[in-house]
């Protein structure tokens, strides 16, 4: 793992972020909802990273190029419908991040480079087939070395239930 900068969230000029990973799963809007409340009640800001998936290889004739404009521009849209739900529910203007790569790569780049990023956000699934493979990855695994907490927002839990947890 690449060398951290440390998290200077709470020093003057700096203030802490949430950052949400959106993705397609239906239990997205959870890790969100979570986040923004959390941060509107500690005024603290929220970053929503999507990450489009690279297309294979077809860079011939710009096949590739137009395959990965759509992926963003799919993940823009995602995040866009997010961001006004985050604006009416909480009061809180998300900051954007669209990412071309792996999903696990581009959160630790983002961390790596935003020294306000305090908390990742993630949604567990709400089913029985276990948590969803970005949240066994990163709890399983890398939790002794992750450089940021991970919140796990459990999938099932309602609006109501997550704001009264978050505030």
């Amino acid at each position: 793992m690449t060398e951290m900068k440390r998290r200077r969230s709470f020093e003057p000029g700096h203030r802490l972020k949430f950052m949400v990973l959106v993705d397609e799963t239906p239990e997205c809007d959870r890790a969100v909802h979570f986040a923004v409340r959390r941060a509107a009640r500690l005024t603290a800001r929220v970053v929503m990273l999507a990450v489009a998936e690279p297309p294979e290889t077809l860079e011939w004739l710009g096949v590739g190029e137009a395959m990965r404009a759509e992926a963003e521009a799919e993940v823009r849209e995602r995040l866009e419908q997010l961001a006004a739900a985050a604006r009416q529910a909480a009061g809180v203007d998300p900051e954007i991040v669209v990412r071309t790569g792996e999903r696990a790569d581009e959160i630790l780049r983002l961390i790596r480079d935003d020294e306000d990023i305090g908390f990742l956000v993630l949604a567990a699934a709400a089913g029985t087939e276990g948590p969803g493979p970005l949240v066994s990855s990163i709890a399983g695994r890398a939790a002794g070395t992750f450089p940021v907490p991970v919140v796990i927002v459990p999938g099932a839990l309602s609006e109501a239930e997550i704001s009264a947890l978050a505030g």
